[in-house]
């Protein structure tokens, strides 16, 4: 417990509202914050007043305010997500000796934050600032499976695009994600380069959401142990949620 507590459920009340995708009843809040509705209603009232939170007097309903999207703002400018996953993809890579990035979800690709590269590796098509389809790579793939139907079929426009290969049918794609939902883990096997394959996994904000993706690229023909890269990938995945979202 908390020696502030009001800090506390200020805390706990922006990050509740930031969990749900629309806006939410006071009533709501109260229920399912254990708190008693005079001081949610304190709460959003002093929220309300810095403008992290507003009320929709028609619905009923509060929602995070423009404050709170200031805060993004700073958060993106200050760039922790890349701060914080670079030590940690550096030093997956100089254990596995195989090249990794981590990417974010932008739209219908990936964008690739980091990049660490392993000596005498082979070159990769991803670099800081490329995009690429999300539904093409192993990063991507690791993310999208972290979404809903109704969020991936928005995400993912139609046709699938390919680079190489046979055109992917939306059928496998979603046979693709289903297993990687149920793994933690998404694979491509030449569908960037041909004779690389890559690992992702995503790393989740307390909401469940999909902050961002790490990954290791390999040669797809080397005897490469898949089971210790899998094993470290995502356990390197869970100390960058840590670092980002606390315990």
């Amino acid at each position: 417990m908390s020696s502030v507590p009001a800090a506390e459920n200020v805390l706990r009340l922006l990050t509740y509202l930031a969990a749900h995708r629309r806006p939410v009843a006071a009533s709501a809040v109260a229920r399912d914050l254990g708190l008693p509705r005079s001081s949610v209603y304190h709460l959003l009232a002093v929220a309300s007043e810095r403008g992290f939170v507003v009320h929709l007097p028609a619905e009923r309903r509060y929602a995070l305010g423009p404050a709170a999207f200031e805060l993004s703002g700073g958060y993106a400018s200050q760039q922790p997500l890349a701060r914080l996953g670079r030590p940690l993809l550096a030093q997956l890579v100089d254990r596995l000796r195989e090249s990794g990035h981590l990417a974010v979800l932008h739209g219908a690709d990936v964008l690739y934050l980091v990049e660490e590269r392993a000596p005498r590796r082979p070159s990769l098509v991803s670099d800081v600032g490329v995009r690429l389809p999300a539904h093409l790579t192993a990063s991507g793939r690791a993310m999208l499976a972290a979404l809903s139907p109704a969020q991936r079929r928005a995400a993912v426009p139609l046709p699938l695009v390919t680079r190489h290969g046979d055109p992917m049918s939306p059928a496998r794609l979603h046979a693709m994600l289903a297993t990687a939902r149920r793994t933690g883990l998404a694979v491509e096997d030449g569908e960037v380069t041909p004779g690389l394959a890559s690992m992702g996994v995503a790393v989740l904000d307390r909401a469940g959401w999909p902050a961002a993706a790490l990954a290791i690229t390999f040669r797809a023909s080397d005897d490469a142990p898949r089971n210790e890269i899998a094993s470290q990938l995502t356990a390197t995945a869970r100390e960058l949620e840590r670092r980002l979202f606390g315990s």
